[in-house]
C-alpha cells in the first residue's frame, strides 16, 4: 500500500507512528504536514508542525511533552528574557534552535521549504532506514493560521501561535483566517501522493488549525476530492471535548460543535462537497453513529484514546481496515 496521511503535529505524528507500526515494511508512507503554524521569529522561520513530525517518526520528540526535542535545555530562551527580548514568550530549545538555523540557511539561499525538509530529513530519516517515510509541506508559499480576538478590550488579529503559545488560548476566539491560503499551491510530491495513494488518512488532529489550513488550498483540497482512495479520518473529539490542545476554544468561538458529529459535519462527506469517507468515533460517541451516517459517511466506533503505542498501533489499524472496506465496496 502507498497511505497518505494529512498531519498537524502532536496528534497526528503520534497517529502517523500508530500507522508505521501497523503496516509492513513494504507499504510506503507520505506523510503531508500542515505549514500554516509557521512563525518567523528572531530572524528563523519555524515550522512547528514539519518538526514534530519528523522528531516523533525518527525518536528524536520528547517523549513526555509531546514536542520538541528530547533531553532539550533552555539556555538560548534564558538569555533572550534576559536581554528582554519580547518575543522570547515562543520557547525555541538549544538543540531545537540548530533545525530551525539549517532550515532557515536553506531558504535564504532561494530554495523552497520542501527542498528544506528533505534536507533536514536526510538526517533525521523518518520511519528509519528500513522504511519508506516521506515527509512533505503542504506548500512552499508562505501560508499562516491568524486568529481575531480580544484583548484588554481591543480588536486584534494575532498569529496563531501567540494565540496558543503567548496567550494561552485564553483569550476569545471571533475568526480564523488562513493567510495566503487562497494563492498558494500544493508542494512538489503532494498532490501526487493523494492522487496515487491507496489510502489516504485523516489523524486525530486539530480540525479547525492543522488539518484545516492543509484541506484550504485550493489543489489539494480537488486532489482530495477526486482520489480514487477512500478518505478516512479520526475524531479528535473524545466524549465531546478535545482530547487536547484548543479545539474546544476554536470549535465553538466559529460557532462549531464539540463533537465527533460536529467535526464530521465540518469536513463533510465527498458525497457532498466534503473530503470524508469514513470516520472514526470513541465508544463513548457511539451514540452519535447515525447522525453521522446521515451526513452520507461510513462511521465505525473504537476505543481512539492513543494513550501507549499499543493503542495507537490498534487504532491505525481500525482506520487502515475502515479503508480497505471501503475500497472493496
Amino acid at each position: 500500500m502507498h497511505i497518505t496521511l494529512l498531519s498537524g503535529g502532536m496528534g497526528g505524528s503520534r497517529f502517523a507512528q500508530g500507522v508505521l507500526d501497523a503496516v509492513t515494511p513494504a507499504d510506503t508512507i507520505t506523510v503531508v504536514a500542515n505549514t500554516a503554524d509557521d512563525i518567523t521569529l528572531h530572524g528563523l522561520r519555524i515550522c512547528p508542525d514539519l518538526d514534530t513530525v519528523m522528531y516523533t517518526l525518527s525518536g528524536g520528540i520528547d517523549p513526555v511533552r509531546g514536542w520538541g526535542r528530547v533531553d532539550e535545555t533552555w539556555n538560548a530562551k534564558a538569555e533572550l528574557e534576559a536581554y528582554g527580548v519580547e518575543e522570547a514568550w515562543f520557547g525555541l530549545g538549544d538543540r531545537d534552535l540548530a533545525t530551525h538555523l539549517v532550515r532557515t540557511s536553506v531558504l535564504r539561499s532561494g530554495a523552497p521549504l520542501s527542498t528544506a525538509t528533505a534536507r533536514l530529513c536526510e538526517r533525521w530519516r523518518p520511519g528509519g532506514t528500513s522504511r519508506s517515510v516521506q515527509l512533505l509541506p503542504m506548500t512552499d508559499d508562505i501560508v499562516e493560521t491568524h486568529i481575531d480576538t480580544t484583548i484588554d478590550g481591543e480588536a486584534r488579529r494575532i498569529h496563531f501561535q501567540e494565540f496558543w503559545i503567548r496567550h494561552r488560548a485564553e483569550v476569545p476566539v471571533h475568526a480564523v483566517e488562513v493567510v495566503g491560503a487562497d494563492r498558494a499551491t500544493a508542494a512538489p510530491g503532494v498532490l501526487e501522493a493523494i492522487r496515487d495513494a491507496d489510502v489516504v488518512l485523516i489523524p486525530p488532529s486539530n480540525p479547525i488549525v492543522s488539518v484545516g489550513p492543509i484541506i484550504s488550498i485550493g489543489d489539494i483540497r480537488e486532489a482530495l476530492r477526486s482520489t480514487e482512495a477512500p478518505v478516512v479520518g479520526v475524531s479528535p473529539i473524545i466524549g465531546g471535548s478535545a482530547v487536547r490542545g484548543m479545539a474546544n476554544q476554536l470549535l465553538s468561538g466559529l460557532g462549531i460543535d464539540v463533537s465527533a458529529s460536529g467535526v464530521a459535519r465540518f469536513h463533510g462527506s465527498r458525497t457532498d462537497d466534503g473530503i470524508l469517507d469514513g470516520w472514526l468515533i470513541d465508544d463513548s460517541d457511539a451514540g452519535e453513529a447515525a447522525s453521522i451516517e446521515q451526513a452520507g459517511l461510513t462511521v465505525r466506533v473504537v476505543p481512539l484514546w492513543m494513550s501507549d503505542p499499543s493503542k495507537t498501533r490498534k487504532l491505525a489499524a481500525d482506520a487502515l481496515d475502515l479503508a480497505r472496506e471501503l475500497s472493496q465496496r
